[in-house]
């Protein structure tokens, strides 16, 4: 299986990520050519050869109109010592160029390429803040339809938008509708977002395991006030995947990097077994004593192997109708197994012995459920390791007609294996039995 781990030991921004998976592939100047004629007006993005902690690496600019966005996006009277001309506002730790999002409360969401991007929220009060106009959500959608890129993807970076919108949303008290995007800052977060969603899909990976995400710590100053990291959109995003802080004082994921982590990423966790063929390091602007990177491997799956929450409980006073719809609406809800078996119980009563297996990210929800569909009042974990082939489905060509298969693979296996549902609308027709169609098959 081709795999693909994107590893965070310092957060993610688009920029990072963008340089990491840029390295992955075979022609990154066509692809930088390739993201300069899309249809992005007035945005350029460029690649240059970067350096931490003597590792070599990518670092991505995006330039909005000929300009960094540093330079125009900020109006807090604090001038940039640099050129007089500019505003901006300096967070301690971190500075470069920055996404705006904001709600009609006047809520201006910036979202800062940091070593990649730095996240905080600031309150304007001046009405000249409202000479630049700003996208809804629908607007911004109506942008990336124009563009000249694949229909997938079109609908990979919509999706990664909506998250980013809903989490705003969340964070600000107001409606999805109600939510707006700083013009520029727009324009810069379309390009971030839409590089990583085009070199995902170049790039073809059949599974995406990103590791827990180092989100840093403290607090992030802004003009009005101090927020916790990670920032409110960022730990909306972020729900229920493995985050952590640690001895960096600052904001190190933001909500571009978090969204598209949280869309892309098939699981979270450690590096899986796999034969990393490639290996590329997308770069930050800040120095820090750990290298400042996003580091995607690219490979082959060696066998698949992972954690896996067993619950074990005993009823004996639920119908076999109860039991039946139980059974069912676990599996409904991410069990990945249920089962019940016989059992005699306490005073010799006969009743059942069910078994729910799940992941251990479903574990809570799980649990929930248990107790909601069936008459248990306890339930025993059992953690487990469970090694399981590789699978996917294939439509293949019989006399039938096409009918889909099983195919799994891993540990010198390979196993093949027509879908029940597919044999039985067979039988139906063909007037068959299923071991008759199952041999004319094979």
């Amino acid at each position: 299986m081709r795999t693909l781990y994107i590893d965070c030991p310092m957060g993610a921004a688009g920029d990072m990520l963008t340089g990491a998976l840029l390295e992955l592939i075979p022609s990154p100047d066509k692809f930088i050519e390739k993201m300069n004629n899309i249809g992005l007006k007035g945005i350029a993005v460029s690649k240059k050869e970067s350096e931490k902690c003597g590792i070599k690496g990518t670092h991505i600019s995006v330039n909005v109109n000929g300009k960094i966005e540093t330079e125009h996006m900020f109006d807090t009277g604090e001038q940039d010592e640099d050129n007089p001309s500019f505003k901006k506002f300096e967070p301690e730790h971190h500075h470069h160029h920055h996404h705006h999002h904001h709600s009609h409360s006047d809520y201006h969401h910036h979202d800062e390429h940091h070593h990649g991007e730095h996240h905080h929220e600031e309150y304007h009060q001046s009405e000249s803040l409202h000479e630049h106009s700003h996208s809804s959500l629908d607007e911004i959608k109506e942008t990336i339809r124009k563009l000249d890129i694949p229909e997938n993807v079109k609908k990979d970076i919509i999706e990664v938008y909506v998250l980013i919108a809903e989490a705003e949303s969340k964070a600000h008290g107001k409606p999805v509708s109600e939510i707006h995007f700083h013009e520029v800052g727009t324009m810069d977060a379309i390009a971030d977002i839409t590089a990583v969603c085009l070199l995902i899909n170049e790039i073809g990976a059949d599974k995406i395991v990103v590791s827990p995400i180092h989100v840093g710590s403290g607090t992030v100053r802004c003009a009005h006030g101090i927020l916790p990291v990670p920032a409110p959109a960022t730990a909306y995003i972020l729900k229920g995947c493995p985050i952590y802080g640690g001895k960096i004082n600052g904001e190190l994921c933001t909500p571009t990097g978090a969204a598209l982590l949280r869309h892309f990423a098939s699981s979270f966790g450690d590096m899986p077994r796999m034969n990393v063929s490639s290996v590329g390091y997308g770069m930050g602007s800040k120095d820090f004593e750990i290298a400042n990177c996003v580091r995607a491997s690219l490979g082959e799956s060696i066998d698949i192997s992972d954690s896996v929450s067993e619950y074990v409980f005993t009823v004996d006073d639920m119908t076999a109708e109860d039991i039946g719809y139980s059974i069912e609406a676990l599996l409904e809800n991410g069990a990945l197994d249920v089962y019940a078996v016989p059992a005699v119980m306490k005073k010799s009563r006969p009743g059942h012995e069910i078994h729910v297996i799940c992941k251990s990210e479903d574990s809570g929800k799980l649990i929930q459920l248990i107790f909601k569909f069936t008459s248990t009042i306890g339930i025993r974990e059992i953690v487990s390791r469970r090694y399981v082939l590789d699978r996917h489905i294939e439509e293949v060509e019989t006399k039938y007609g096409k009918i889909h298969v099983k195919v799994s693979s891993g540990y010198g296996v390979r196993k093949v294996k027509p879908e029940y549902d597919d044999i039985l609308k067979i039988t139906k027709e063909k007037n068959l039995s299923p071991e008759e169609i199952r041999k004319e098959i094979e």
